[in-house]
């Protein structure tokens, strides 16, 4: 019994996009590879070789740090522009 499976390709340039998410914007990759459609395995192992590739030196406790300070700073941001919101509309309703 032999399956015909088709696997999807991704171009360098979508698995540099979903890398970036990850890394840079601190979201999980559960979330990531569900919002792209793609398997989370798939994009730990393009997480793992662009790191192979780059020659990470940072240890795995370094890492996850980092990845909880991105989130963190993301959730910061996020906060910050509601309550510029918040203070915009309360300045309006003053008037």
């Amino acid at each position: 019994m032999s399956r015909n499976r088709s696997y999807r390709r991704y171009t360098d340039e979508f698995k540099r996009d979903a890398i970036r998410l990850v890394e840079q914007e601190g979201l999980p990759v559960a979330q990531v590879a569900r919002d792209l459609g793609v398997n989370a395995n798939s994009l730990h192992n393009w997480l793992k070789k662009h790191r192979e590739e780059r020659g990470d030196d940072v240890s795995e406790s370094e890492q996850e740090e980092l990845q909880r300070l991105r989130r963190e700073n993301r959730i910061l941001k996020e906060e910050r522009d509601i309550l510029k919101k918040a203070a915009a509309f309360f300045a309006k309703e003053s008037k």
